[in-house]
């Protein structure tokens, strides 16, 4: 992202441009940054046996994933959809970790018969995956009574939290694991999402690390993702350097101790793709009332979830006039919501109708997200390469148009 002429311009092209060529609201990724972040995580973390894997519910269109498989990364889902989608992307199941969250019995056996490696969250799934699959070997998701995030709703540890075996747990898990003679080759945990204090990311190493010395046949320890991207101005972005250094060392002294170095199993999501996602939307109608100004776009919630779900900030630029004369605006979508705001009493450059505006950071959890509600059609998907663009999901006609047959693959 880049401003030149006083217009907004994703890669080499100018967004407004964009927005005429392919219509609004409209998902525009920068492919380069999504292999920059990718890059700098890697060369952050000198360790050797390092594995990344992309935790697609961030952002599972099939292009995404296939160009991060290019890259080197593997893939964690968290449905039997994501799995399907991994494979379409061409990803093996070796390259597949899924992590389960009160799944049925029959999604478990799907799992199994494709030998993809489970991540078990609870006594119930230990159970029935012993008995689905005596005699094998699996991963076991711990909660280590550590949670972190900016929202209530995106902390996955901790005592409030759904996730995971209880860490005092652990004799127990053991002795149900020898009932079926099942192997545990790995521990996992999650913390939370979008979390930007390396203390706290190393806090929860350190306790995941002292739980897995108590686990004879570890092959590796995945610590998760979680790791955040700044939306506000004033955020610090995650020091991944300090954050890389650190993990290398202790995981080389936990190896030294354990008799063996282990895989180390990173699963990042938001910071690989949100700050490669612009939703672009068009100005539709502006509204003045004795209290507020609104601007009115033709996008809604149902398109980016997170400012109604969990009060998210996204910087938000209007991409025909990116600096002038500012006022304080409300910026509202289309839906018949109240709630349907995508900022409030917000300063941007002042607009007329039929601007674009850019919201910013929605590489994330946005599409993924996003829904048929008011029985609104999704907006279209663009790959942007340099000075290149490619559809990577058309446009939905109308509300009915499902999603996965709408798939334009290249």
């Amino acid at each position: 992202m880049q401003v030149k002429y006083n217009k907004l311009w994703l890669g080499e092209l100018e967004a407004e441009k964009l927005a005429q060529e392919y219509g609004t609201p409209l998902y525009v990724y920068e492919e380069d940054v999504i292999k920059r972040r990718y890059a700098d995580l890697v060369e952050s973390i000198p360790y050797e046996k390092l594995r990344i894997h992309y935790a697609c519910k961030a952002n599972s269109n099939v292009h995404i994933l296939e160009l991060l498989r290019r890259e080197g990364a593997n893939i964690e889902a968290v449905s039997r959809g994501e799995v399907l989608l991994a494979f379409q992307a061409g990803f093996e199941p070796h390259q597949i970790i899924y992590t389960c969250s009160n799944i049925t019995t029959e999604e478990l056996r799907f799992l199994i018969e494709n030998k993809i490696t489970v991540n078990v969250d609870s006594f119930t799934q230990l159970r029935k995956y012993g008995a689905l699959s005596p005699d094998s070997s699996l991963s076991i998701r711990i909660n280590q009574g550590i949670g972190s995030g900016p929202h209530r709703h995106v902390v996955t540890g901790g005592p409030e939290s759904k996730f995971g075996i209880y860490f005092s747990e652990l004799e127990q898990v053991k002795r149900t694991a020898k009932r079926y003679h099942l192997r545990i080759i790995g521990v996992h945990q999650h913390i939370g999402s979008d979390v930007l204090d390396e203390a706290i990311l190393i806090e929860a190493v350190k306790a995941l690390l002292r739980t897995a010395s108590q686990l004879e046949d570890l092959e590796f320890v995945d610590f998760g993702g979680g790791f955040g991207v700044p939306y506000h101005a004033d955020e610090k972005p995650l020091n991944m350097g300090k954050l890389g250094q650190e993990l290398a060392r202790l995981f080389s002294d936990f190896g030294q101790e354990y008799g063996k170095q282990l895989t180390m199993i990173l699963e990042p999501g938001r910071y690989l793709v949100a700050e490669a996602g612009t939703l672009l939307a068009t100005v539709t109608d502006i509204k003045k009332t004795p209290h507020k100004t609104f601007f009115g776009i033709d996008s809604g919630f149902n398109h980016l979830a997170r400012p109604v779900m969990y009060g998210a900030y996204h910087p938000i630029l209007n991409a025909s006039r990116v600096r002038g004369k500012e006022q304080v605006v409300s910026i509202a979508g289309n839906l018949c919501e109240s709630g349907d705001l995508f900022a409030r009493d917000r300063a941007i450059t002042q607009c007329k109708e039929g601007d674009i505006l850019a919201i910013l950071n929605a590489g994330a959890y946005g599409f993924s997200m996003s829904s048929n509600y008011n029985s609104r059609p999704r907006p279209a998907e663009v790959l942007v390469c340099g000075s290149q663009s490619r559809i990577i999901r058309e446009r939905e006609r109308d509300a009915l148009s499902p999603v996965s047959a709408v798939l334009h693959r290249s």
